[in-house]
């Protein structure tokens, strides 16, 4: 991978749900479960449970968001009928770190990224960034998704699976220690699993080193690092 700058950083802890798992086993905040659809109970269960999240900034990284919701004002507005206040409210992609922010009183701020079947990719990427601007601040990434509803399933091209995955990102210190580097994908590569879940298992897998995930416009690199003694 010739002249391809890394970025390093750290995964301090990490929570993740997929559909048929039971969900996080933590206790939540009514303001993050009241109106919150199912999806969004998870995401926000997954980033409750992390040590470190209500001093982190947030990064939230989707492909489509709470696209359910956004469905729903369309067609409560095609029907001519009263869009939800809940619905218009928690339709934005920063909504659930919004929630987040306010329940813990967090004030370092977040940022949304949609970037497609990359979403997860550049999440991490913008949260890497983060890290290099102000090392002492750790920084969550809570990647969510699923698949859209019909009639838009058609234009889901992969379909991603539902899945939610957080991350708390650190510049230095305790966790496993892994870079980042990415160069222009050469071709269109077919994947089984999404970037996130594919991150994930390298996570749980201490024996992989590397792991390459291939998505429209880049080939992303992640390489695991030994610890220090």
């Amino acid at each position: 991978m010739e002249n391809a700058a890394s970025v390093f950083f750290r995964v301090r802890r990490w929570a993740a749900w997929a559909p048929g798992t039971p969900s996080i086993d933590v206790q939540t905040p009514t303001l993050l479960r009241r109106r919150v659809s199912a999806l969004g109970q998870e995401a926000l269960r997954a980033v409750w449970s992390l040590a470190d999240s209500a001093q982190s900034r947030i990064i939230v990284s989707s492909r489509h968001g709470e696209f359910r919701r956004t469905l729903s004002i369309l067609e409560d507005l095609a029907d001519r009928t009263e869009v939800s206040p809940a619905d218009f409210t928690l339709s934005v992609h920063h909504a659930l770190a919004g929630l987040l922010s306010i329940a813990h009183g967090n004030r370092q701020g977040h940022t949304a990224v949609a970037a497609g079947s990359e979403s997860f990719c550049f999440g991490l990427m913008e949260a890497v960034a983060c890290l290099a601007d102000a090392p002492d601040t750790p920084v969550v990434l809570l990647h969510y998704d699923e698949p859209l509803p019909s009639p838009f399933s058609d234009f889901d091209e992969p379909a991603p699976a539902a899945e939610v995955l957080a991350l708390v990102l650190a510049a230095d210190g305790p966790g496993v220690p892994l870079s980042l580097a990415f160069v222009p994908a050469l071709t269109k590569a077919e994947r089984s699993v999404s970037p996130a879940a594919a991150f994930l298992r390298f996570l749980e897998t201490p024996a992989q080193t590397e792991l390459v995930s291939s998505g429209d416009r880049l080939e992303w690199h992640w390489r695991r690092h030994a610890t220090a003694d």
